[in-house]
């Protein structure tokens, strides 16, 4: 049991936090405009979500920077149900 929960624990502290960020401009809050998690299947191997950047800050010119994540608790969804549901974390900042 103790094997177990060691071998548990080290893959759930070894697999690691991912940021992708996308900066546009320098300019921007500090706080997102939008925070949404987003769900994928076997680490979103052949996904896609989309979603409109220029809709939700008002134009295109309005748009700061948009980031992916993986959160602690993404993680350890995909951890708990073994990378079958991998959610991430979208992130977008408007100026």
């Amino acid at each position: 049991m103790k094997k177990l929960v060691f071998v548990g624990l080290i893959s759930l502290l070894s697999s690691g936090c991912a940021t992708q960020t996308y900066l546009l401009s320098n300019q921007g809050n500090s706080a997102p405009s939008y925070n949404k998690m987003q769900a994928f299947f076997v680490s979103g191997i052949g996904q896609e979500k989309q979603i409109d950047a220029t809709n939700i800050c008002g134009g295109a010119d309005k748009v700061a920077k948009v980031q992916t994540k993986i959160t602690f608790l993404n993680g350890l969804l995909g951890q708990i149900s073994y990378g079958v549901y991998t959610p991430r974390q979208i992130l977008v900042y408007c100026k």
